[in-house]
């Protein structure tokens, strides 16, 4: 299989675990604590698989997560699509930062997608948040780091089995 075809195949299977993990409900206490889980996949492959990470790519996922979460039609769409475009734009910069300082940049994408959806929160009505809707890019920041090594480790198990067998 092609490389190409290899890195496809992660991004479904990381898209499809991540979306799961996305569905899972928190306690009250615990769920301004999650992660924007399809986000942290679209900034990976916005840096390492640019192939996959494409601006029609991110606006079909963020839709798909809008059916599966019964948000508003269009506001992950919309999220994913600048997250993207945002790390597509700084690719080169971001990519060869070590992995603490990544998640430094990753911290910013997340804080700035935090703030992309307040917008939309009070465009509809809804009021101002506490303070522990701040909490999901610390997390997200946090986990950056495991969540890089583990999708790296499986893309490059890939290409060497993909490179062994061909």
């Amino acid at each position: 299989m092609s490389n190409r075809g290899q890195e496809w195949r992660l991004f479904f299977f990381a898209l499809l675990a991540l979306s799961i993990l996305s569905l899972f409900r928190l306690p009250p206490m615990l769920a301004p604590m999650k992660p924007f889980w399809v986000g942290l996949l679209m900034i990976y492959c916005a840096l390492e698989m640019p192939r996959v990470a494409r601006l029609g790519v991110a606006f079909a996922v963020g839709l798909m997560l809008d059916v599966l979460t019964g948000d508003l039609l269009g506001e992950h769409a919309m999220r994913l699509l600048i997250l993207t475009h945002v790390v597509a734009r700084f690719r080169f910069r971001i990519r060869f930062f070590p992995v603490g300082q990544q998640a430094l940049a990753v911290f910013g994408l997340m804080l700035n997608d935090r703030i992309l959806s307040l917008w939309v929160r009070l465009f509809g009505g809804e009021g101002w948040p506490d303070l522990s809707y701040w909490l999901s890019p610390v997390v997200a920041m946090m986990l950056w780091p495991w969540l890089f090594l583990v999708l790296d480790r499986l893309r490059m198990r890939g290409r060497l089995r993909g490179s062994s067998s061909g």
